[in-house]
């Protein structure tokens, strides 16, 4: 502790600080560290709301794209089954410049198809697996580039039958 000749200076005269040693330097600010640890707490619990916000940001402006078939798609193995489709928007306007790709599901394609939009699905080298009397192929979205769609939800599968 400090002794009262210390104090009796004043402030103008603090030289004796500047002369002890920094470990034997027993002053401190009462409460610091627990104002310490709630403030870092309160700023950490902020940051991570705001960066929550953010991230929600990114969806807005974003179209979800969808497939509508003018038929059910459901065809028989081994037939033709060209499926004529159109690409909407969440509000229902058609979009072109898209891509369709259609891959094996629970049936089986030898290669995944790349459909252009104006071209009907021919999924004929479609393939039932052993045992199955229906399959299913997934067909997902390519958005054209010029525009902020987005296909991030699941589309409506092409059914395929035992004949």
């Amino acid at each position: 502790m400090r002794s009262d000749t210390n104090r009796e200076n004043g402030p103008a005269e603090r030289g004796w600080a500047a002369s002890r040693p920094f470990a034997s330097d027993d002053r401190a600010i009462e409460g610091l560290p627990v104002r310490l640890v709630i403030a870092l707490v309160v700023g950490v619990a902020a940051l991570g709301l705001m960066m929550n916000m953010l991230g929600d940001i990114g969806d807005i402006g974003q179209n979800e794209l969808s497939v509508e078939w003018e038929d059910e798609p459901i065809v028989e193995e081994g037939d033709r089954g060209d499926l004529s489709h159109a690409v909407v928007d969440e509000d229902g306007n058609e979009i072109e410049d898209y891509t369709l790709i259609v891959t094996s599901g629970s049936a089986s394609l030898d290669s995944p198809e790349r459909i252009a939009d104006d071209e009907d699905v021919d999924v004929s080298d479609a393939d039932l697996r052993q045992d199955a009397d229906i399959g299913t192929l997934e067909v997902e979205i390519v958005p054209p580039s010029d525009g902020n769609f987005v296909d991030e939800q699941e589309n409506a599968e092409i059914t395929i039958i035992e004949s």
